[in-house]
């Protein structure tokens, strides 16, 4: 009976154990997770305050020649890996 006692005790004190472990380390986690969110965020702050995007200008009226291009390209693509 006294094995008994004793391995009921040592399987709760291992069990106590593990939970606090798990705890602990959930705990480290989230902080070094939530660290990281908020030094992305001031890096992308500090980028956009020195580094502002530039509106990108559009082009007056298309080019045939790219358009000529990038058709052909479209149907030379899809000849190739068509499922036919």
């Amino acid at each position: 009976m006294g094995a008994t006692l004793f391995l009921g005790y040592v399987m709760n004190e291992l069990l106590s154990s593990g939970i606090e472990l798990m705890l602990v380390g959930m705990g480290i986690v989230f902080t070094f997770l939530s660290m990281l969110v908020v030094f992305i965020n001031g890096m992308s702050s500090l980028i956009q305050r020195f580094f502002p995007e530039t509106p990108i200008v559009a082009q007056q009226g298309d080019d045939p020649r790219m358009i000529a291009a990038i058709s052909a390209a479209v149907h030379q693509y899809r000849k190739k890996y068509s499922k036919n």
